[in-house]
């Protein structure tokens, strides 16, 4: 192996994910990483590997096949059971100047957020914090501005050859988009946010095809300055807003009686078996805790069907639930632009309106 220079792009090759588990489970974002992973290795032609560090955690390498990924790079040691900052980042920092992946991805978990800027520093290269899409082709990248943005996509002049990963993210507070490359040195890395990436299906022979792969783990006591004495779990009431089937969410309509627009959320949300998300402007108020926000500076959904009540549906917030399979819109407002990428709208006033949904679908399901 030659020396390590992050600068000498040539000598990097292949997509590799960081697969964060926690006591022996892999983290859903880790497989939405290796499905999207999985087109941009094939946009590249180049390998998709895994990166799993661990302790006893073997079996989970099948699973990473199974959505996508060619090889894992399988890291076991007693001293990788818990995540510590300083184990972890030597690991992964050691394996990619051993292998010199092109692109490494993590995602924006708590440890992905600790760890992916620490390897970046070691690693002397860039990192793109909190990304809701990548690119690697222009042609598609293009595409994705087209629909996405109000720039003037077809009077620019473009370099269809230019194979950075094009990292586009959140900026000013989620008021911009922004796509940040790393031209001049690789691996180009990003963290993903949880949610945003769809994950593929699961194919049982990929799973049993994926290659594992064990190099040696140099790793001592002497590295750690930290030790995991014991890990107590927090029972916590929080919505899973990137799991829901449905998910009805509030706005600042709701304002001229907050705990009654609260409450006819959360009563539509039970009868349809879902949660119950908030706008921006209605976290901000403190009216719902921030697990609730929907949008660029909150989480990204995909539900089933997304009802946005007294939303008005502000680009920050569309980028959070536009790819939802159903939406429904309830404003009084005929000109607000939720109505641009609903697919049922009700003009009207939801302190009216919802009551009446309520009693719709509790008539619906008295009936089935």
């Amino acid at each position: 192996m030659g020396t390590y220079n992050s600068s000498d792009i040539a000598a990097f090759k292949n997509v590799w994910v960081f697969c964060e588990q926690r006591q022996g489970t892999m983290m859903p974002t880790s497989l939405e990483l290796i499905s999207e992973g999985r087109k941009l290795a094939d946009e590249l032609g180049v390998e998709l590997c895994g990166l799993l560090l661990g302790d006893g955690v073997e079996a989970l390498a099948g699973e990473l096949g199974g959505y996508g990924a060619d090889k894992v790079y399988l890291y076991e040691s007693p001293l990788l059971k818990d995540y510590t900052t300083d184990a972890y980042a030597k690991v992964v920092s050691d394996a990619v100047q051993a292998y010199r992946p092109e692109i490494m991805l993590f995602g924006a978990s708590n440890i992905g957020r600790d760890l992916a800027p620490r390897c970046a520093a070691r690693l002397h290269t860039g990192l793109c914090a909190d990304c809701t899409h990548l690119d690697v082709d222009v042609a598609k990248y293009v595409d994705f501005l087209r629909e996405s943005s109000t720039l003037d996509v077809d009077g620019t002049s473009w370099d269809m050859d230019n194979r950075d990963l094009k990292m586009t993210r959140p900026a000013f507070g989620g008021h911009l988009m922004a796509t940040i490359i790393c031209p001049r040195f690789r691996p180009a890395m990003a963290t993903v946010r949880p949610g945003v990436m769809k994950k593929s299906a699961f194919d049982a022979a990929r799973a049993a095809a994926v290659e594992v792969i064990r190099p040696q783990v140099e790793l001592g006591e002497a590295d750690l300055h930290t030790r995991v004495r014991e890990i107590v779990k927090e029972t916590r009431k929080l919505v899973d807003l990137t799991g829901a089937e449905v998910v009805v969410s509030v706005g600042r309509g709701i304002s001229s009686n907050i705990e009654k627009g609260i409450q006819l959320a959360e009563e539509l949300a039970e009868v349809l078996g879902g949660v119950v998300g908030a706008s921006r402007a209605v976290v901000d108020n403190g009216w719902l805790p921030a697990d609730h926000q929907v949008g660029q500076t909150g989480k990204t959904v995909h539900p089933r069907i997304y009802i946005a009540l007294g939303i008005s549906g502000a680009i920050q917030h569309q980028a959070g639930m536009q790819d939802s399979e159903h939406i429904v819109a309830v404003n009084k407002n005929a000109g607000a632009p939720i109505f641009q990428v609903a697919d049922y709208g009700i003009c009207g006033d939801l302190f009216q309106v919802v009551p009446e949904m309520i009693q719709s679908f509790k008539a619906v399901k008295a009936n089935a």
